[in-house]
């Protein structure tokens, strides 16, 4: 995966625009297990990852949590027993950007 750009959600990413379909399609086919959702109109990754209990996932969480505050952009993540789920888009663009690919496969990365 490259490196983050900017965020849309920094100075000078705001003219930024959210991928098209065929690119996020395109994106998505380098990562394992995540999927397209959308929600009210906007293209959102998730991911579900599942572990032995809420402790690991938890721990999960909180480096996705450090993860998402080094690169500036945070994704919901809501965390229960035995499982995480992880959800990137950008906000500001209402959509899909390529750092939101890129810190999906940094998410995975994380996973113990």
């Amino acid at each position: 995966m490259p490196r983050l750009s900017q965020t849309p959600c920094e100075p000078f990413g705001a003219s930024a625009t959210p991928l098209t379909v065929s690119a996020c399609q395109q994106h998505l086919q380098a990562l394992v297990e995540w999927q397209i959702v959308e929600h009210d109109g906007i293209m959102k990754l998730s991911k579900r990852f599942t572990f032995r209990n809420f402790t690991n996932a938890l721990a999960f969480t909180q480096r996705v949590g450090e993860l998402a505050e080094q690169a500036g952009h945070h994704p919901v993540i809501v965390t229960q027993w035995g499982s995480a789920t992880v959800t990137w888009w950008s906000h500001e663009i209402k959509g899909l950007h390529i750092n939101d690919f890129i810190l999906a496969a940094r998410t995975d990365e994380v996973v113990e």
